[in-house]
């Protein structure tokens, strides 16, 4: 093929950049969330926006998922064709904004389970607090995919982790919409087998362990609690 002609997929091939690090940054998604961020954003606009976008960074979370070949009918003769088997994953969402992603998962995924952490964040120490967990039977046999859109200082997420380890899944991931260094590092330093997905990698926290520039808190903004 001529070298002009080749595909340019560098705009939309996932950036891998540590081993357990994947930046997605898909024009699409970085259009969505550039749109998510503006501050007079309806609350409408942003359920939208995030239900469109974490359909769009599901399909790159999920690009590893097993197949297995069954035999079906098309109109014109018998086939083996490759399928998934979506009851074997779980997704797991840190509540309450997890659920915002949540949603645009199980457009992707329908057959998947669903499970629940509740978790909030103390208001002086900034450390997690379970309220609730719920999940699937079986978790041994399950691949999870944990969400929630913002891994800020990381202890919602290693929170949750800690606890789903002790189910002994098959394996687990973490989905965000927005991280920074100090969220990966804390995040890796307690889990480093534990892959992050993020659609972006903002500058910094603030005292107040909200992520800047960010978009604010996006579980008032999800549920128009602000």
């Amino acid at each position: 093929m001529n070298p002009s002609l080749a595909p340019d997929v560098s705009a939309t091939a996932p950036q891998k950049t540590s081993a357990s690090l994947t930046l997605i940054d898909h024009p699409l998604v970085q259009h969505k969330l550039s749109l998510m961020r503006r501050k007079d954003a309806s609350t409408s606009t942003f359920r939208t926006l995030l239900n469109e976008l974490s359909m769009l960074m599901a399909y790159e979370v999920t690009r590893d998922m097993p197949m297995q070949t069954i035999e079906i009918e098309t109109p014109l003769e018998t086939m083996q064709a490759k399928v998934i088997d979506g009851k074997k994953l779980v997704f797991v969402s840190i509540l309450r904004a997890g659920n915002g992603i949540l949603e645009g998962m199980l457009s992707v995924v329908p057959g998947a389970r669903v499970g629940h952490v509740g978790l909030y964040r103390d208001p002086s120490t900034l450390e997690a607090v379970e309220y609730y967990f719920k999940m699937p039977q079986g978790m041994q046999e399950r691949d999870i995919i944990v969400v929630d859109p913002m891994l800020a200082t990381g202890n919602s997420a290693i929170a949750a982790i800690d606890r789903l380890k002790k189910l002994n899944p098959k394996s687990i991931k973490f989905v965000c919409l927005l991280t920074c260094p100090e969220g990966i590092a804390a995040l890796q330093a307690a889990h480093p087998d534990v892959p992050i997905f993020t659609a972006a990698i903002d500058r910094q926290l603030n005292d107040h362990g909200y992520i800047l520039p960010g978009l604010g808190d996006a579980g008032d903004r999800i549920f128009g609690t602000q």
